[in-house]
């Protein structure tokens, strides 16, 4: 592609229904492919590639076709490029994680920006909230386990912080140790 064709897009991806909002804002090309934002997409919010995703764009799913999933019907993402279904700043795009808990996020094209010389790409350059953590139960099952790990009294209090293995601040997010996951993504 040439040099003056590549762009730059800010995304920001906001986990649906979460309160308070668990967002992250990123720079990523816009020529990334479905499957490659979908790898972005798991370091950035913090989950672990343990399940099924699908994104959904003006109506249509693309994921990775599996029957035994009930998954047959969707368009294959490979090779689908980002700057097909996100073209103009304020379009969004849908991208569901885990169809058991269901993890929806609403990917918005804040910004399209040219590119820097230099700069890495992707980055993660502000975020909000920590990740709720893997096969918690969706957010009502989120909300259930932050009530619980804070309430000593709790039935479950014991047992879920075990299952996190100690304590879990819903602030939290390192940005630095995301951006260095990142670098293995590195593209012009």
């Amino acid at each position: 592609m040439p040099e003056t064709a590549r762009k730059v897009y800010q995304l920001k991806v906001t986990l649906k229904g979460s309160k308070p909002p668990i967002w992250r804002r990123l720079l990523i090309a816009s020529s990334v492919t479905l499957p490659e934002l979908h790898s972005v997409l798991q370091v950035v919010m913090g989950w672990s590639d343990y399940h099924l995703h699908q994104f959904t764009a003006a109506g249509r799913e693309y994921g990775v076709a599996d029957p035994n999933f009930g998954m047959d019907d969707v368009t294959d993402e490979k090779g689908v490029r980002l700057d097909r279904l996100l073209v103009r700043e304020k379009d969004s795009i849908r991208y569901e994680y885990d169809f058991g808990d269901g993890w929806e996020h609403v990917i918005l094209l804040e910004k399209v920006l040219p590119p820097e010389p230099g700069k890495a790409l992707p980055a993660c350059i502000k975020a909000k909230g920590a990740c709720p953590p893997e096969d918690v139960g969706g957010l009502w099952g989120y909300y259930n386990f932050l009530d619980a790990i804070k309430d000593p009294t709790h039935s479950e209090h014991e047992e879920l912080k075990e299952w996190i293995g100690g304590e879990f601040d819903p602030d939290a997010y390192d940005m630095g140790w995301v951006n260095q996951q990142l670098r293995g993504f590195d593209r012009p």
